[in-house]
């Protein structure tokens, strides 16, 4: 199953380090399950987005053998994937690029015509083949209509699908610069956060992530002195306050790292998908490993 991972510790920069090859579960080991690709978006100091991304296994890919990827941001998306839709290409990996945001997203989405025809003229922001992108690009066209308010885009944009497509599950994280904003529908998969003051629980120390099934490991000493909220498709640590976002939930993090929480979707999607009703491709990436 695919899996997301957002941090925002806003407006402040920090250092989050991926371990990518030498944790005892790096994405390099652990990409033996999730083979498709891994990415990881992040800002410059400038607010511009940077992704970096392959569309093969870290466990296969020299370059993650040559480069630990640490980078400094105000937020932060790494996706992990087993593809559904789309075949293996940069294009087709997350995280995604649309009017300087960030996107990645877990779950799957048929009736691809119908959304196409939905997006019309901004299908041109789709340069691949998923389902995910042109669920952005849903979004990003929402976003224009309510005057820039990735909110309103958010919620348009996943109501529509989820009264009009066939759906197994929407979960998906967007970052900007200094927002950071998660949703869960329905219930298929879980989706977690974490609202971490400094240095943790404990008050001393640093962020130290390490993924209950062993999907990622995150690892930053800077968070021992600032606050930060993480989102994540699983508890990542020990910590007791991890809460699960429930079906329908609309999280956002704004500036300050002050969240809200909204249920945007509260009914069922009107043509739910199950496993099997799914191609097997698609059904073997969304089960849980």
């Amino acid at each position: 199953m695919c899996r997301l991972f957002g941090l925002s510790s806003a407006p402040r920069r920090t250092r989050a380090t991926f371990w990518l090859l030498d944790a005892p579960d790096s994405l390099r080991r652990q990409s033996h399950r999730d083979p498709d690709g891994t990415g990881l978006g992040y800002f410059t100091a400038a607010g511009a987005p940077h992704v970096d991304k392959s569309p093969i296994a870290a466990y296969r890919d020299r370059a993650f053998a040559q480069d630990a990827r640490q980078v400094e941001s105000a937020t932060f998306l790494a996706h992990v994937r087993f593809a559904s839709t789309g075949g293996l290409d940069p294009r087709n990996t997350h995280p995604f690029q649309q009017d300087g945001r960030l996107f990645a997203h877990n779950g799957v989405v048929e009736g691809l015509g119908r959304l196409d025809d939905r997006l019309g003229e901004d299908r041109a922001l789709v340069q691949g083949d998923t389902d995910s992108e042109r669920f952005f690009a849903l979004i990003t066209r929402q976003t224009r209509e309510h005057g820039g308010d990735v909110t309103a885009g958010i919620e348009h944009a996943a109501r529509w699908i989820a009264r009009n497509l066939p759906l197994y599950a929407l979960n998906l994280i967007l970052v900007t610069p200094g927002e950071l904003w998660a949703l869960r529908y329905p219930d298929t998969h879980a989706l977690y956060v974490l609202e971490r003051p400094a240095g943790g629980p404990h008050g001393t120390r640093h962020l130290d992530h390490s993924g209950s099934h062993g999907r990622m490991r995150i690892h930053s000493a800077g968070l021992a002195d600032h606050p930060a909220v993480v989102v994540a498709s699983e508890r990542m640590d020990d910590n007791p306050h991890w809460r699960p976002l429930e079906p329908g939930e609309l999280l956002h993090v704004g500036p300050g790292l002050h969240t809200t929480r909204r249920i945007v979707l509260p009914d069922a999607p009107a043509h739910p998908l199950t496993l099997d009703d799914l191609h097997p491709d698609a059904a073997a990436s969304q089960q849980a490993v």
